[in-house]
């Protein structure tokens, strides 16, 4: 599917899409599992057909100006450079 038809929809409309390729998704793994089918190609298709929409959707919403997660807060050098080295990482079994 290409991204312009995706970007042309409405919200709505990429959730829907969203979960029928989902679903459609499900039903090709479960029948893969199953040995009733061998399209792998059409797995990483729904894949990444699936990665698409969910960027187009992250893409309006931060669009939108609503992110839905608060950002992280960026550390100095300063604070990075303060943390303490890690002690004892390799460990040797006593007997």
């Amino acid at each position: 599917m290409e991204v312009d038809k995706i970007r042309n929809r409405t919200d709505i409309e990429l959730s829907h899409l969203q979960r029928e390729l989902s679903d459609q998704l499900f039903k090709m793994k479960f029948q893969l599992k199953m040995g009733q089918t061998e399209s792998l190609k059409k797995i990483r298709e729904l894949k990444k057909d699936i990665a698409r929409v969910n960027t187009v959707v992250r893409q309006k919403q931060i669009a939108a100006g609503n992110s839905g997660a608060a950002p992280e807060p960026a550390k100095s050098a300063a604070a990075v450079a303060e943390k303490p080295a890690k002690k004892g990482l390799l460990r040797r079994k006593s007997k």
